[in-house]
């Protein structure tokens, strides 16, 4: 399989997925435009795309979905829930590009199963994405790790997992006090404390990359984020390089393209 995080943040998010069959999009929160631009830096035709895979109906992850949907003449998969509160901004759509997503599905070869987060929307979820014996997962937009995420993720091969903020910087940052408290809270964004637990806790599951996305530019740097997880595997003895391999999106440029398998 292959996997590149065209962008990660809150102005847009989007993920593309392949296996020699099929390619898909995760998220499209960039314009239509954006989106077939930066697909083309790996050189892959949008009109390539098979389907579009909605974590949550919050724009940063649905604005150029409907748009793409429509020229690529393409499904989106999302929850009931999703649909519920998002389909109004997808625009129209024929009864078959709107698939709802409940359980486990296959797009070709591609293996696909949604899990719940708990994040402040409808019926918001995480994926992982599995062919020929490999396991990729993304898990961003989620106030808390819960024992459902643990176990849908813990066995994959490369992750792609919310490192949101530094809870310090957001303490002491220019969001209003509301602001902060949904971000910090239950339904909100992973710390990097967060991240760094559960890097832990993966790298002693045998996982080998983990990438870094959605982090704020207003409350961290990746400097901040990755001495905080280096820190903290370094106290279980273990080590970045060694155990895991490390690495961070954005939200302006493409990541590289990652082979997995």
């Amino acid at each position: 399989m292959q996997l590149c995080v065209l962008a990660s943040g809150s102005s847009g998010n989007a993920i593309y997925i392949a296996s020699q069959e099929r390619k898909v999009l995760i998220d499209a929160g960039l314009s239509g435009k954006e989106t077939s631009r930066r697909l083309a830096q790996i050189d892959v035709d949008i009109h390539d795309l098979d389907a579009i895979l909605l974590t949550h109906e919050h724009g940063d992850h649905l604005t150029g979905a409907g748009v793409i949907a429509r020229k690529c003449k393409i499904p989106i998969y999302a929850t009931d829930g999703t649909w519920q509160v998002g389909e109004e901004k997808l625009g129209k759509l024929t009864s078959s590009q709107k698939l709802i997503v409940k359980q486990g599905f296959n797009i070709g070869n591609l293996k696909i199963n949604p899990f719940s987060i708990s994040h402040d929307a409808k019926e918001p979820v995480g994926y992982t994405v599995s062919s020929d014996g490999k396991k990729l997962a993304i898990a961003t937009d989620m106030g808390v790790v819960t024992k459902e995420v643990r176990a849908e993720i813990n066995d994959a091969d490369l992750v792609v997992l919310e490192s949101n903020h530094d809870l310090e910087m957001l303490k002491i940052g220019p969001y209003p006090w509301s602001l902060k408290k949904r971000v910090m809270g239950p339904q909100g964004h992973l710390s990097n404390d967060d991240a760094a637990d559960l890097i832990v806790e993966l790298a002693n599951k045998k996982a080998s990359r983990i990438l870094l996305a959605h982090l704020s530019q207003d409350n961290n740097i990746p400097e901040l984020a990755f001495l905080t997880i280096k820190n903290m595997l370094v106290d279980d003895g273990l080590e970045i390089g060694q155990d895991i391999e490390l690495d961070f999106t954005s939200q302006d440029q493409i990541s590289k393209l990652y082979q997995v398998g």
